[in-house]
């Protein structure tokens, strides 16, 4: 690696905006000041100062005083150890874990700034992500795109609780203008020196953290709560028992086609109109995914993490539908609109319905969310039997994953995290002691400037979007007669290709469907480790293996011998001295 990366491979996205906006500065102030000033020293220009002997007609204009900043003194400042539950629209950044190469900013980067800027944590390059230091845990990394409702994460922020007394000290008490060194102003109220000594309240004493970050992150993440009772031993991580996702559709996935305008030489009785989704089907198909199984096939293989086991156990899996969120399109009640079987696509009232694929699960693989979707909607539209599931989770007989389309990342949401007290027990009832954002003081949650209002905010702002476009596409769908044909040449049926619904905002015209079994194969797991391992320089994974043990051996040994080596002298200055 080498200076640069090593330097900027970390900073956060706005550092290095400010960064190359100063030398973008700095460049333009050389440049103005012509080759007589170029020869001055760098070490004066950098402090903004002059050459000596340098006139004052030829001095840089003073620039304005910055605003100084109040800092805090972390030794003056206890920490804890607190849970937080977040929740954030995804489909703005990239993913939940911090990537150096992204070129759009992570969720984690949003909440390091923050954390940063709320003097929550210290570190020595406030410009560079390094949770380490800080016992930070998170319960799960979302992707590209992905939604969270319910994420966890475990960090080490300062406390207002006083510092332990130390002999001969008097405690440190809570001070007013500790409080008030802080960037943002809420930060709760605390004790006086003259206040009389009373045992530590974590909702009167202790800063308010879900309304202290959010006055400072993105208005699509919101800290929905805290545990002030939070182990001292937990991570979010390795605690969570079950994590729960939810990937949610529409019914009609797309919009259909006028019976008048289907070919009848491409109508199957055995398969939904295009469009419409058969929801008992992918509701049996669902069922399949309980239970212990192996996921080889129903997920993303990652070449480096050899050894990986692909056995996941599901708690449940469902289709379900959404209540009292249906967008009333009209056009669609029309009869050339309707599937040919409604009672198998579960019709009435408006249209489109919401549903959601509902799973619960210990804990799930890289994409396996979205390639288990994938195949419920093969099945839901009629190109495959939810047989097909069973096949595929049978890795004797299918070890490599056909090369299936993964279902499209927007819809799906990380639901929820379970942290159950007994974590090897067969309870999933979670232990955490969450103070939701409002039982701490009601005005954060309904006051005006609460989370209720911020919700609401950007409620609206969608609703209308979506109101609006409703109003459209009902306008377009129905003010053209398409009998008139006003084009001899018009032809009679639209072209007879099928389509695949992926769970985007519209289909795909795929042509003739290849059935999953009869698709070209990845990689198997073993292939991919061996692929990996020629990347790295090794022959296969077998060879990588066989050097990463012997190293490890040669490196105990060294150790080993130093630990003797030192013993011995140690012995032998002991023997010295008697």
């Amino acid at each position: 690696m080498d200076e640069g990366t090593s330097k900027y491979g970390r900073w956060t996205k706005d550092a290095l905006i400010k960064r190359i906006q100063a030398l973008e500065y700095q460049i333009q102030a050389d440049d103005e000041r012509g080759p007589t000033v170029a020869v001055i020293a760098n070490s004066s220009l950098k402090d903004g100062g002059r050459a000596e002997g340098e006139g004052e007609a030829e001095a840089e204009p003073q620039r304005a005083k910055k605003k100084v900043v109040r800092r805090i003194d972390p030794s003056k400042y206890s920490t804890r150890l607190v849970a937080m539950k977040l929740a954030y629209l995804g489909k703005n950044y990239g993913g939940f874990e911090y990537q150096s190469s992204a070129n759009i900013p992570s969720i984690e980067e949003e909440l390091w700034k923050a954390m940063v800027k709320a003097r929550l944590i210290f570190p020595e390059s406030p410009d560079e992500v390094d949770w380490d230091p800080w016992e930070y845990s998170k319960c799960g990394r979302t992707d590209r795109g992905v939604s969270a409702f319910g994420q966890v994460i475990s960090i080490r922020v300062r406390s207002n609780r006083p510092l332990p007394k130390e002999p001969g000290e008097t405690p440190i008490e809570m001070r007013d203008e500790a409080v008030a060194e802080s960037t943002p102003q809420d930060v709760g109220e605390t004790e006086t020196e003259k206040a009389p000594k009373r045992e530590f309240d974590d909702f009167v004493d202790e800063l308010s953290y879900p309304r202290l970050l959010n006055r400072l992150l993105p208005p699509d993440i919101r800290i929905l709560a805290w545990c002030p009772t939070t182990p001292a031993e937990f991570s979010a991580r390795h605690n969570c028992r079950e994590r729960q996702y939810r990937y949610f559709f529409t019914q009609p996935a797309f919009s259909p086609m006028p019976q008048s305008l289907e070919d009848p030489r491409g109508r199957n009785g055995k398969k939904p109109k295009d469009g419409w989704l058969d929801i008992e089907a992918m509701r049996a198909a669902a069922k399949k995914y309980e239970g212990l199984h192996d996921f080889r096939n129903f997920c993303k293989i990652d070449g480096s993490k050899q050894h990986q086991s692909f056995l996941r156990r599901i708690f449940e899996s469902d289709i379900v539908e959404v209540s009292d969120v249906e967008t009333a399109l009209p056009y669609l009640r029309g009869d050339e609109f309707q599937p040919s079987s409604p009672s198998s696509l579960s019709t009435g009232g408006n249209f489109p319905k919401v549903y959601y694929f509902h799973v619960r699960g210990s804990a799930f693989l890289w994409h396996q969310i979205r390639c288990m979707v994938s195949v419920l909607f093969t099945v839901g539209q009629g190109l495959e039997d939810a047989s097909v599931i069973d096949k595929l989770l049978d890795v004797d007989a299918e070890p490599r994953r056909p090369a299936y389309v993964l279902a499209n990342e927007t819809p799906l949401v990380l639901w929820d995290c379970l942290f159950p007290k007994d974590l090897d027990g067969p309870t999933r009832t979670d232990a955490m002691e969450w103070v939701y954002l409002g039982e701490d003081n009601p005005l954060n949650a309904r006051g005006a400037s609460g989370l209720v209002d911020h919700m609401w905010e950007r409620w609206r702002e969608h609703k209308m979007d979506e109101l609006l476009a409703g109003q459209l596409l009902g306008i377009v769908a129905t003010q053209a007669d398409l009998s008139k044909r006003r084009n001899p040449k018009a032809p009679r049926f639209a072209p007879l290709a099928q389509k695949a619904f992926e769970g985007g905002n519209r289909e795909r015209g795929v042509g003739k469907y290849v059935p999953l079994l009869k698709k070209a194969r990845l990689a198997s797991p073993q292939e991919a480790y061996d692929k990996d391992s020629k990347r790295r320089g090794y022959r296969d994974a077998a060879h990588m293996q066989a050097v990463i043990s012997q190293r490890k051996a040669e490196a105990e040994a060294e150790a080993a011998g130093a630990a003797e080596v030192a013993q011995t002298t140690e012995n032998e200055s002991s023997e010295t001295a008697a």
